[in-house]
């Protein structure tokens, strides 16, 4: 089969011949439907060494990318049940020991034991769904019934991540008269947006220097601001002054880091989604009183099924750019250089 695979450190990924996978015990053979395209692969390829020590460890290469995965039922191994030919399924692409704290609550992105396993997730560490069959433990497919599985790839991560995230800050947000802020609004900031407004009360703000993306989030009922030298007092003035009760971060910069800081409330929580990188200077006499700076990682399986429940309602819609198998270079090399306005998803048997 061919597969789009992570051969080298520093080095762009290739489309290479690879034997098709045999699902072993306790996994199940997916046929890829649709191979979300995140730039986490492209930290993976261009950034990341073998200097990094632990983690270089569990992503060190070769193997086939692609950790936001969806398909169909082609075969099961042995011990599972419940699991039927042609049944379409969403994957929850991390892979943690299953017997530890977390991955017992189904937070395995915070495995205790990830060097007895290996890898991280399927497509970072292990072969992922950047193919045209993916075999993954059973215990990390989340139904999808009629729902199109195509569309839904991305939801795997550009929809469990803003969605962990949003749903830790939950209690900001109960009650009358939130706020919310979304900074970024690529493919993660927009479903954000989505989430929020069909899962809490509060006004959304949303802000990114792309007219097109405010535009977009604005005809989903979010209420935008521009970049520039007044950002934060348009931001601020919208929430009487009082700052926002929860900010999402979606690009992880220093500058936006410093205007979540300037815009929350005291006692609010400024949560930090995106890994672009960047220092932040915290100081007792600028933050404001008992505010909270938190980063975050993926989610669990059981948000997945909400998230995936969401979706099948209607009331979060990723926004997506297909290309085919033979295609996939350029959908990375697209996401590189900023030309993609939605989340690319590769089609393997498009």
């Amino acid at each position: 089969m061919r597969a789009v695979v992570f051969d080298q450190w520093k080095t762009f990924p290739t489309i290479k011949e690879v034997p098709k996978p045999v699902p072993g015990p306790g996994e199940v053979l997916l046929k890829v439907a649709g191979a979300g395209v995140c730039h986490s692969d492209v930290a993976v390829y261009s950034e990341y060494s073998p200097e990094m020590g632990a983690l270089s460890e569990l992503l060190k290469p070769s193997y086939i990318l692609g950790h936001e995965n969806s398909g169909w039922v082609e075969a099961v191994g042995e011990g599972v049940i419940g699991v039927n030919p042609g049944e379409a399924y969403l994957v929850y692409g991390p892979i943690g020991c299953g017997r530890c704290k977390a991955c017992s609550r189904g937070q395995d992105t915070y495995c205790e034991h990830p060097e007895q396993v290996g890898y991280l997730a399927s497509g970072l560490g292990r072969d992922g769904g950047m193919a045209e069959y993916v075999k993954v433990p059973a215990r990390n497919l989340v139904p999808l019934y009629d729902a199109d599985p195509v569309a839904a790839a991305p939801l795997s991560d550009a929809g469990l991540t803003p969605y962990h995230a949003i749903k830790n800050s939950f209690d900001k947000l109960a009650g009358g008269g939130k706020t919310a802020l979304v900074i970024g609004l690529g493919g993660l900031g927009q479903v954000a947006v989505q989430i929020l407004l069909a899962t809490t009360g509060a006004k959304v703000i949303a802000t990114d220097m792309k007219s097109e993306a405010m535009e977009l989030a604005a005809s989903r009922g979010a209420v935008t601001v521009a970049g520039g030298e007044n950002q934060t007092a348009e931001i601020r003035e919208l929430t009487g002054g009082r700052g926002v009760d929860a900010v999402f971060d979606f690009v992880g910069v220093s500058p936006t880091i410093k205007l979540g800081m300037e815009t929350v409330a005291s006692r609010g929580r400024m949560t930090v989604v995106g890994i672009a990188g960047g220092p932040y200077t915290w100081s007792f006499y600028t933050a404001p009183y008992e505010a909270e700076l938190v980063n975050t990682y993926w989610g669990t399986i059981e948000e997945l099924h909400e998230v995936v429940a969401l979706y099948r309602d209607g009331k979060i819609t990723p926004d997506v750019e297909l290309f085919s198998l033979d295609n996939a270079l350029d959908a990375y090399q697209k996401l590189e250089s900023g030309e993609l306005s939605a989340r690319a998803v590769v089609v393997p048997h498009m």
